[in-house]
């Protein structure tokens, strides 16, 4: 008897099944009128569809060799998670990397390394790398300032990312002596735990909106007075990731935190336009520049994608005629990723950091100008030997965004623009933000930037160097096709860096305990 009704409910459950598969397919052929596939192989052309939303996560996983994955490959991501956890991060067995690859870097080590002195800086803290130059030291800024750290945490929002992620990035920065980017989203309280901040704004001026949308004066004062953890300003011109295209934050990303920040309404699509109401032409933007620092004290500086130079020379031509304008520049390079995009500005619209940085150095520093300016990169710089190339031409520190995230566990999942982030790093959802534990991603973050340093001060030193700003254009070669043909940078990009004035790192750290200014 028992078995007789087991044999009928399997018919039933069998039976339920059809049925179901039969709306499926009656609702395919005669309803849906999207989908071709559906329509010509019903139910069978759904599996087509969850095939190809996985397929990202199926090459990640079990198709992609080690080297070959884009933006970030899986050695490169393993690299920073061992860093981040302070794990083994050396290779075994020589490089897996195609050293006769176009780009590669190679560094051109001395014969005998940098020896260290008793008592040097760095035997006594072996991550112990501030910025050789000040920001706003030129300008006799009222409140000049000296990155800590040459590796720190570059523009990405709150919005963008959520609250733990951003606490988890400003908890890390003062374990780690960095500094924290804010984003153009405003200063959230998930920005004040102790970390230095630059604050950042873009066209949408948000954290600094009049109620018309402008920029308004009296709330930078004001927020600056209120926050002396903000140690300086930058103004967005553009990002790598859609220079010349204004943001778009949805709706549904906007909580009542969010906007009570940003100084915009709940559930509404905020868009940020491509242009500044506050200035629309070079010399307006140098007033800007000198009205904001001259009202807070601080160091202000411009961040941009770099294509064409035109208003760069005017900028610097305005520069050296009435010696005033920003105090850092900070070139993003066209693989930026943080900020999503149509893939026809993130594929195309605007040149590599290193075409950009370099066209842009060359610029200023024909004009007498390079050493006055703090030059920043950003643009997948968060590794020690592209980190030496970039100080070989001409960088002070770098900004890291992607690599920072990482550290605090993105996956490279790829979806920040959708608010399902699996790692609850770039989403508002509250149940994936809880996985985040925040004083361990903290940690992670600040030994990241601790395992980074000292890897870099180890370069440094086999170049025969005590600090990267020594780097010159001719320590790196960079491959074109094979040894005969691969130039140093100097005959690649066709200039030479000026020399950091540099006294030393003990100098360095002389200075930072007398407030870290001069």
């Amino acid at each position: 008897m028992d078995s007789i009704l087991d044999f009928l409910s399997s018919i039933a459950w069998w039976g339920w099944l059809l049925i179901v598969l039969l709306i499926v397919a009656i609702r395919d052929i005669f309803f849906q009128k999207s989908h071709t596939i559906s329509h010509n192989f019903p139910i069978v052309g759904h599996l087509r569809y969850w095939l190809e939303s996985i397929g990202p996560e199926m090459r990640q996983y079990f198709v992609a060799n080690n080297r070959e994955e884009l933006p970030f490959n899986r050695i490169e991501r393993g690299w920073i998670y061992a860093s981040a956890k302070k794990e083994n991060n050396y290779e075994g067995f020589g490089t897996d990397r195609d050293i006769y690859a176009h780009q590669h870097i190679f560094i051109n080590n001395a014969m005998m390394p940098y020896k260290l002195p008793e008592n040097h800086p760095h035997t006594i803290d072996n991550s112990f790398l501030p910025c050789a130059k000040v920001m706003g030291e030129f300008n006799k800024r009222k409140r000049p300032y000296r990155p800590a750290s040459v590796i720190n945490v570059s523009a990405m929002s709150f919005g963008s990312l959520s609250a733990k992620a951003v606490e988890s990035l400003n908890k890390g920065v003062k374990i780690a002596g960095a500094y924290h980017n804010t984003g153009e989203g405003g200063l959230s309280p998930h920005h004040s735990h102790g970390g230095d901040v630059v604050f950042h704004f873009g066209t949408g001026y948000f954290g600094v909106r009049a109620k018309d949308g402008d920029f308004s004066m009296e709330k930078m004062v004001k927020l600056v007075n209120e926050n002396p953890f903000i140690r300086a300003i930058e103004v967005k011109l553009s990002q790598g990731a859609k220079p010349g295209k204004g943001g778009v934050l949805p709706g549904a990303k906007i909580t009542e935190e969010i906007a009570a920040i940003r100084g915009v309404e709940v559930g509404k699509d905020v868009l940020s336009p491509p242009n500044h109401k506050a200035f629309s032409n070079v010399p307006e933007m140098v007033d800007f520049i000198e009205q904001i620092a001259e009202a807070t004290g601080l160091p202000v500086g411009i961040k941009a994608a770099i294509g064409k130079l035109d208003q760069w020379k005017e900028l610097a031509d305005i520069m050296k005629a009435t010696g005033k304008g920003p105090d850092f520049i900070t070139v993003d390079g066209g693989e930026g990723g943080t900020g999503a995009a149509p893939p026809s500005f993130a594929d195309h619209v605007s040149l590599p950091w290193v075409y950009g940085f370099s066209d842009l150095y060359k610029l200023f520093k024909d004009k007498g100008l390079s050493e006055r300016i703090v030059f920043i990169g950003s643009g997948k710089l968060g590794f020690p030997a592209k980190a030496a190339m970039a100080f070989a031409m001409g960088a002070d520190c770098l900004n890291v965004a992607r690599e920072a995230m990482m550290s605090i566990g993105c996956i490279q999942a790829q979806i920040c623009h959708t608010n399902r982030c699996p790692a609850g790093i770039a989403t508002q959802k509250k149940w994936t933000q809880n996985g985040i534990n925040v004083p361990l991603k903290s940690e992670r973050l600040a030994q990241y930037f601790k395992t980074f340093r000292k890897e870099f001060i180890e370069i440094t030193h086999a170049a025969g160097y005590e600090h990267p700003c020594q780097f010159k254009m001719s320590d790196i070669e960079i491959n074109v096709d094979d040894h005969n043909l691969s130039k140093q940078l100097s005959r690649t990009y066709m200039y030479e860096k000026t020399p950091v004035p540099f006294q030393g790192v003990q100098h360095l750290k002389d200075c930072m305990h007398l407030g870290g200014a001069k």
